[in-house]
This record gives C-alpha cells, sequence and structure tokens, in this order.
C-alpha cells in the first residue's frame, strides 16, 4: 500500500473521529433531550473503534498526530519521518474538514470562550463562579497538562499493547474504543478531553479566542504522554526478537521468519 493512500485513509479516519466525537458534542449533547457527557465519550469511543475495523489493515489507523509518533517512539511505525509527516498533515486536514462541516451544519454563535464550539481548554475567563466551560472546577493548566500527559500515555499503552504480537487477534479495536471513552469519561470537566492535536487543532480554528490561546497545551503534552508511552513499552514489555539463527530465519521459527513471509507475499501481490 502506498504513503498516500495511507494517507487518505487518515484523513478519513480521522475526519469521522472529529464529525462524530465533536460533532455529538455540538449537536446532541445541547439538546433535549441530551446525550450529555456520557454519550459524548460513547461517540468518540465508537469512532475509534468503526475506523479501527475500517482501516486499520490500510493506515494502522492513527488517527492522530500523537499516536503517530508515539508508535513511532516505540518502534511500531516504518514508513519514517516522511511517512509520520504524511499522517500528521492528513490528520490535521481531516480533522479541519470536519470540524469546517460541523460549523457548517451548526452554525453556533461563536463568543471565542473555551468549551465553546467543543474546543479544549483548562478554563473560561468570561465564567467568574468557578466553574469551566464544561461544567467542572476551574482547576487550571497544571491539571490540564497533568490530565493530557497522562490520560495520553495511558491511551498509548493501551493501543501498543493490544496490538502486540502475543495479544488476542481482532480484539484492539474494542480495546481502544473502550479506553477513549473511558478516558473521555475523566477528563471531559477538566479539559473537554483532547489527547489528540488533530481534533483540538480543528475546532479551535473555527471557535477562535481563548481556545486558540490554551491550544499549545492540547498540541504539546497530549505529544509528550504518547511518546513516554512508546520508549516505555518498547524499553519494559517489548518481546526480545533476536533471531536465533543470526538473522538468516531460514530454519527457526522466530517472528523474523513470519515477518519476511508476510513481506514476500506483500511483495508478489504488489
Amino acid at each position: 500500500m502506498s504513503l498516500a493512500k495511507k494517507a487518505i485513509a487518515e484523513c478519513i479516519g480521522t475526519f469521522w473521529l472529529v464529525f462524530g466525537g465533536c460533532g455529538a458534542a455540538v449537536l446532541a449533547c445541547g439538546a433535549t433531550p441530551s446525550i450529555g457527557y456520557v454519550g459524548v465519550a460513547l461517540a468518540f469511543g465508537l469512532t475509534v473503534l468503526t475506523m479501527a475495523y475500517a482501516i486499520g489493515h490500510i493506515s494502522g489507523c492513527h488517527l492522530n498526530p500523537a499516536v503517530t509518533l508515539g508508535l513511532c517512539a516505540a518502534g511500531r511505525f516504518d514508513e519514517g519521518a516522511k511517512g509520520a509527516a504524511f499522517y500528521i498533515i492528513a490528520q490535521c486536514i481531516g480533522g479541519i474538514i470536519a470540524a469546517a462541516l460541523i460549523f457548517a451544519i451548526a452554525h453556533p454563535t461563536l463568543s471565542g470562550a473555551v468549551g465553546g464550539f467543543a474546543t479544549n481548554g483548562w478554563s473560561d475567563a468570561l465564567n467568574a463562579d468557578g466553574l469551566n466551560a464544561f461544567g467542572g472546577h476551574t482547576y487550571g493548566m497544571m491539571s490540564a497538562i497533568l490530565t493530557e500527559t497522562v490520560l495520553t500515555c495511558i491511551f498509548l499503552f493501551v493501543i501498543i499493547g493490544s496490538t502486540d504480537r502475543r495479544a488476542p487477534a481482532g480484539m484492539a479495536p474494542i480495546a481502544i474504543g473502550l479506553c477513549l471513552t473511558l478516558i473521555h469519561l475523566i477528563s471531559i470537566p477538566v479539559t473537554n478531553t483532547s489527547v489528540n492535536p488533530a481534533r483540538s487543532l480543528a475546532m479551535a480554528v473555527f471557535n477562535g479566542g481563548e481556545s486558540l490561546t490554551q491550544l499549545w497545551v492540547f498540541i504539546v503534552f497530549p505529544i509528550v504522554g504518547a511518546v513516554i508511552a512508546g520508549f516505555l513499552y518498547k524499553a519494559v514489555f517489548e518481546k526480545d526478537d533476536k533471531c536465533c539463527c543470526d538473522g538468516k530465519c531460514e530454519d527457526c521459527k522466530c517472528d523474523k521468519k513470519e515477518d519476511k513471509k508476510e513481506d514476500k507475499k506483500e511483495d508478489k501481490k504488489d
């Protein structure tokens, strides 16, 4: 599969993540009856679950620059720096297209306040009652940094672990989707939940104001958390797959031999 096709898959997948998750927050969370935080959390989880089955075999279904960079740190991404750049650009484009469509549908009256238009942040200066725009307390920047770093780290840990060769086959999308749901249940009242720089950027572009001012936290710290998880898993839990035949893999049954067989099959198909 060419890098261009993989990037297109990432663009479509990230479009679905932002349109499904943020669309649910903008269009259905404030409706009567409202789907509430639980509904929004499920919406995000379901977008990842469905796309993982749809494009996981094409691009790996990253849908998130932090995931791409975390997988690079874990040694799970073979496309190199060029591939990572293509993925991240495609993810941001897909997210922005989805945000534009939500904006066109909703026609919201935007104030630039944090939390408006499903944006991310840690406080809303327009509120003087000690509550943020997400219904939780005004936690502050440090709480947002800790929340986004830790939850993205756990998210990547689940992604890497559930897609490990030793994990039960075919179950990774379920584990990843449920993990993202749980992450939203924990952190919507704190930051409106990012763990994804492309998702945060896409919505902040249309909301402006404080959402753009606070955006840097939701670009930097999800990436920090993801890279920590990547290095941690690789250093502590990655299987030692040194070949018992010094890399020749002709007369053994190690993982590298199976990888070579798969590569040959792909080469024949191409």
